[in-house]
């Protein structure tokens, strides 16, 4: 019976140890394999964004950095006391690192230290055995050469939040190193610009001890993406916009490529891809520059005067002859209410093109109301106000072109007279943003419905021609042309390159309400205000005037018109002279940042010192550590804030009832132009 029950027990473990070694032999050798090599994943290398030349910029520099998994940290203390030994961290950097694995998502990468030299990352990587939970790794980081002269064009990558691996489970998501687009286009080129993941195998002691390195599967870098845009452009019109809030774009009248989208202040890309800082975060959230938001396509602005060429070719195409006269004696009455013009004394009588030059409000007062707002809305929208461009960019905000139906929808209010009189000065419901103001620009310029592109994939180059007489296009670019260089309000945009003409139109867009009490004592100049409450300056126009080739559109948020070299009219001339002769805008550009600060690298260094040294500065340690909770920009609360006031106080402005008091009784739309 003994002997039987041996027998038994014996077959039993043979035919265990059978299923072990046969059925099961696949399993358990996976699971050896497994053991005995470790196998991770290698971020891929980004895509370039380079602009149309081929210049880069977004490129990746070669980067050795040490991460902390916080799910594999073991003796936390210890682990970190060896770091600060290995890596040299000063203090300052451990409170910091402390600080962000108190606030990390458990299985989210923890920076320790970036841009390494080898000696002290080889030194990391030997003591691996000894840092459970520390990963250094050799790859690429995200560069932008240019910085905040190109951040809202780019946006910035970042490391991947919960909420994104929690919809994935994409184990790249929690790979150190990895970095995917956070705003920008690199968001919404993320699929083009990301890549493959490598795979990294690596032969290992049971104590997890380096053996030897095998066989990798190298990454895929992502495709490249080839934009419109002019790098050096790009850089010299975020420089040139110096110390001023607000936004510059360029575009090609011949294709609607768009050669420069520049939107400032704004904020570094290289910092938020490394991981924002608490101070650096609550600094730009606090600004009333708010160096967040994407002005280009955020920002929504009463356009002021700029929009009258395109009310002039509003009433030419309604039959209104050019010739047809209106005498501005400095106000217009208008039933019980007084409409003034900003020039009090008046201008005479004008005709249309005088008129433009001249910006005359009275003028257009009295066509617009004789008219009816009706004739001019559908040509704003199809200039380009109003309308929605197919761009990469998630960010889009399309401002209003009112009519009397919008107003009933909107409002349940019909329309009345006043309405007309201030959407005829671009004040009132009227909101654009400042791509729209250069499309119109552009779309004057051409005479064709030009689409703005800034991927150089989708340049269309068969706009059709816009439904206006090409003598009625004439009239209007003679009148831009005398803005500039006819004695017109703009005569500070005239260039200096001979044979080149710049032709536009400037603008100025009130935002508070001026009282009755305050004209009868003299309105108080924008130079004497708040930031907040200075008219918004505008400039849109092309150039050569003879034969368009580039439009431009600047805007200056609370500009004011208050300094002459960092007005919209210089600025666009310098702008331009740089697509002419580019020798002879730097040396206006370098001239003007010895008066402003230097340039914007110094001045942002500045800004941040002083922030830092007043007293309302977090500690270094809070300031220092990194801000997990940081949204993209362009839909940070203070955006959304700023976006908000802006609209709310264009319509408290639009619907004010009481007479003398409203924005075109006001008539200050180009009340403080040179």
């Amino acid at each position: 019976m003994l002997g039987a029950a041996q027998g038994v027990f014996g077959l039993a473990l043979a035919g265990r140890m059978t299923w072990l070694a046969v059925v099961e032999n696949e399993q358990y050798t996976l699971k050896s394999e497994s053991n005995r090599v470790n196998m991770t994943l290698v971020p891929p290398r980004r895509g370039w964004i380079v602009d149309r030349h081929g210049a880069p910029i977004a490129n990746n520099r070669t980067d050795f950095r040490v991460d902390i998994i916080p799910d594999r940290l073991e003796n936390k203390d210890h682990v970190l006391a060896l770091l600060r030994d290995l890596l040299k961290l000063p203090p300052e950097e451990m409170d910091r690192l402390v600080a962000d694995l108190e606030h990390a998502a458990g299985f989210q990468p923890v920076q320790v230290a970036e841009n390494l030299d080898w000696e002290r990352f080889a030194a990391v990587s030997v003591r691996l055995p000894e840092l459970p939970g520390v990963a250094p790794t050799r790859g690429f980081s995200r560069s932008y050469p240019a910085g905040a002269a190109v951040a809202h064009l780019t946006g910035y990558v970042g490391a991947a939040s919960a909420e994104q691996y929690k919809q994935t489970h994409d184990q790249l998501m929690v790979t150190p190193g990895f970095k995917l687009g956070k705003d920008g286009l690199e968001k919404t080129l993320e699929k083009q610009l990301r890549g493959v993941a490598g795979q990294k195998r690596v032969e290992v002691t049971a104590r997890g001890k380096l053996v030897a390195e095998l066989a990798t599967r190298p990454d895929q870098p992502g495709a490249n993406a080839r934009l419109t845009i002019d790098a050096g452009l790009q850089d010299y019109a975020a420089r040139r916009l110096g110390t001023q809030s607000g936004s510059v774009v360029v575009i090609d009248c011949l294709t609607g490529e768009m050669l420069a989208m520049v939107s400032m202040p704004a904020y570094d890309p290289n910092n938020f891809s490394d991981g924002i800082s608490h101070l650096e975060w609550k600094m730009l959230s606090e600004n009333d520059h708010v160096p967040l938001m994407n002005k280009v396509l955020q920002g929504l602005y009463p356009p002021g005067s700029t929009v009258k060429p395109m009310n002039g070719m509003a009433l030419l195409g309604a039959g209104v002859p050019a010739s047809d006269r209106v005498v501005c004696s400095g106000a217009l009455r208008v039933g019980t209410g007084i409409f003034h013009c900003h020039k009090k004394s008046g201008h005479g009588a004008l005709d249309l093109k005088n008129a433009i030059m001249q910006s005359c409000d009275i003028y257009f007062y009295e066509m617009v109301r004789r008219l009816g707002y009706d004739h001019v809305a559908p040509v704003a929208r199809t200039l380009g106000l109003g309308q929605k461009f197919v761009l990469p960019f998630n960010s889009q905000r399309y401002g209003t072109v009112p009519d009397p139906a919008w107003k009933l929808r909107r409002y349940k209010q019909p329309w009345t007279v006043a309405d007309s009189l201030n959407a005829s000065i671009g004040q009132g419901y009227v909101l654009s943003n400042p791509l729209q103001l250069a499309v119109m620009a552009s779309r004057l310029a051409s005479g064709r419905a030009l689409q703005p592109t800034i991927l150089a994939a989708d340049v269309r180059h068969d706009a059709p021609p816009l439904p206006f007489a090409p003598d009625h296009l004439q009239t209007v670019h003679e009148a831009m042309w005398g803005v500039v260089n006819g004695g017109g309000t703009g005569g500070a945009a005239r260039m200096l390159i001979p044979g080149v003409a710049l032709a536009g139109k400037t603008g100025t867009a009130q935002v508070r309400r001026i009282t009755m009490a305050e004209r009868a004592g003299g309105v108080l100049k924008n130079g004497s205000l708040p930031f907040k409450m200075r008219d918004h300056a505008l400039f849109q126009g092309f150039a050569p005037h003879d034969k368009p080739r580039y439009a431009i559109a600047v805007v200056l948020e609370h500009g004011g018109h208050t300094v002459r070299n960092l007005d919209t009219p210089a600025i666009a001339r310098d702008v331009m002279t740089y697509l002419f002769d580019r020798d002879r805008a730097m040396a206006s550009l370098l001239e003007g940042e010895k008066t402003w600060g230097g340039d914007i690298r110094t001045r942002m260094a500045a800004e941040t010192a002083a922030y830092r040294a007043a007293a309302s500065a977090p500690p270094i340690a809070v300031g220092a550590q990194t801000e997990f909770n940081a949204s993209a920009p362009t839909d940070a609360p203070a955006v959304r804030a700023a976006a908000d006031a802006d609209v709310a106080t264009a319509e408290e402005l639009a619907n004010t009832a009481a007479h003398g008091n409203t924005v075109a009784e006001d008539g200050t739309t180009e009340r403080d132009a040179p």
